[in-house]
């Protein structure tokens, strides 16, 4: 559980180690060598344009060869780009959140980056001792069942009090499903209930019909699946705070003899049931778990059960250099986890007697969600609304970590999606 001291949150503010971040006297030594990298980048857009500022008062347009996100950027040092280059998306947040670098609109930036992410290739990576530091200390966070735990600790456990403060009434932590088209007129409470019961759908429950789902969060699904379709469904969390909340809301709504919460890894599920929910579960599960993920669904389910799951996907082209590296989600807001690669998770689907139907993505709704929680969030710590213990570095860095995926969404190289899986034997 959170501690509810002045300090909470700050075991991600330093999950680097100060280690691998492209840092001290080595930047500043030799950044005047670094414009290359400026080149690079120019030589890499092949879509939009960014105008920097350089350290020593030079504009420069990078790109401009055909129409894109346009992006503004304040090199104040020339030290973030050698953040850049040596440790790839760690180093630069490390940048901005150093004040090396500055930007009317960060979250243009990283959708430009997105955008032209084939043909900017390793420019943003880390490579040498940083990638391989980086890489080690990813893997010592691997998904074991005793890491897996303090995983989703160290992200979850920050406290219902800090996700309540800026999250909407429903307590929904993933992307919603908006009206189309997208607009700033309905409230994300509604789009929220939209991705709830378009999921559901995709299980064809009749009352009674038995539901696991994996990942349940603060139990919002749950209330719906229970309340509205009738099933008797269990939740799995490794969060214990997300069970506290949960339990307490559905004893609430009335339905704790139609729901349970477990405090269970996937891994140890047991018993069969009629269907399966999972919403943005499965990027905390790490690549080489993969398989174990699937095949506890398809044990789970009774023969011909669904299984309704919302992913979040990272362009196949890119897959491997990106699982290759550790980028700044990984580092500092969901250690050990990774973005899927979804033809590689389909194959494994079917090898585990799943079946893949009915694929639709919504990255552009998970922008606008994104945008909206960066907005709520501003707001709660404006209004004093967060509670106490979180200084204004954690607060820099959630803002970091909201634009930065709202970035990544707006382009498509990053992806949501809805996908129903039908256990074929």
């Amino acid at each position: 559980m959170a501690s509810k001291s002045s300090t909470r949150g700050q075991h991600l503010l330093h999950a680097d180690r100060g280690f691998a971040t492209g840092a001290g006297w080595f930047s500043g030594l030799f950044a005047p060598g670094f414009r290359k990298v400026v080149d690079g980048i120019d030589a890499g857009l092949a879509e939009g344009r960014i105008e920097v500022t350089l350290p020593g008062g030079e504009v420069r347009m990078l790109g401009g060869r055909a129409p894109g996100p346009e992006a503004q950027l304040t090199l104040n040092s020339w030290r973030p780009l050698v953040r850049l280059a040596t440790s790839g998306s760690v180093g630069w947040y490390r940048g901005w959140a150093e004040g090396e670098w500055s930007s009317a609109d960060p979250v243009a930036i990283f959708d430009l980056f997105m955008l032209n992410r084939a043909t900017l290739g390793q420019t943003g990576r880390a490579k040498g001792i940083a990638k391989w530091l980086n890489r080690k200390a990813h893997q010592l966070r691997a998904n074991t069942r005793e890491n897996a735990r303090k995983n989703i600790e160290a992200h979850y456990d920050l406290g219902n009090d800090f996700y309540a403060a800026w999250l909407d009434e429903t307590m929904t932590y993933s992307s919603a499903i908006f009206d189309a088209p997208i607009g700033e007129t309905e409230p994300l409470e509604a789009a929220q209930f939209r991705k709830v019961r378009t999921l559901l759908d995709r299980l064809d429950l009749k009352p009674g019909d038995s539901v696991l789902e994996i990942g349940c969060g603060w139990g919002g699904l749950m209330e719906v699946a229970a309340g509205e379709y009738g099933a008797k469904i269990t939740g799995l969390t490794l969060s214990t705070e997300q069970k506290i909340y949960g339990e307490d809301r559905l004893a609430k709504a009335g339905l704790t003899d139609r729901t349970t919460i477990e405090l269970t890894d996937y891994r140890d599920a047991r018993g069969t049931y009629d269907a399966v929910a999972s919403v943005e579960m499965v990027e905390a599960v790490g690549q080489e778990y993969w398989p174990a993920y699937l095949k506890a669904i398809a044990d789970r389910l009774k023969p011909g059960g669904r299984a309704a799951i919302q992913l979040i996907s990272i362009d196949d082209a890119v897959f491997e250099d990106y699982a290759a590296s550790t980028d700044f989600i990984q580092t500092y807001i969901f250690p050990g986890g990774l973005l899927i690669s979804e033809g590689r998770f389909e194959t494994i689907a079917r090898n585990a007697g799943l079946s893949w139907r009915d694929r639709k993505g919504y990255h552009a709704h998970y922008a606008e969600t994104l945008r909206r929680w960066r907005l709520r969030y501003d707001a709660a710590v404006e209004e004093g609304r967060l509670p106490d213990g979180f200084d204004e570095a954690f607060h820099d860095l959630w803002r970091y970590y909201l634009m930065y995926c709202e970035g990544g969404f707006r382009s498509g190289g990053i992806d949501v999606a809805q996908v129903t899986l039908v256990k074929t034997s």
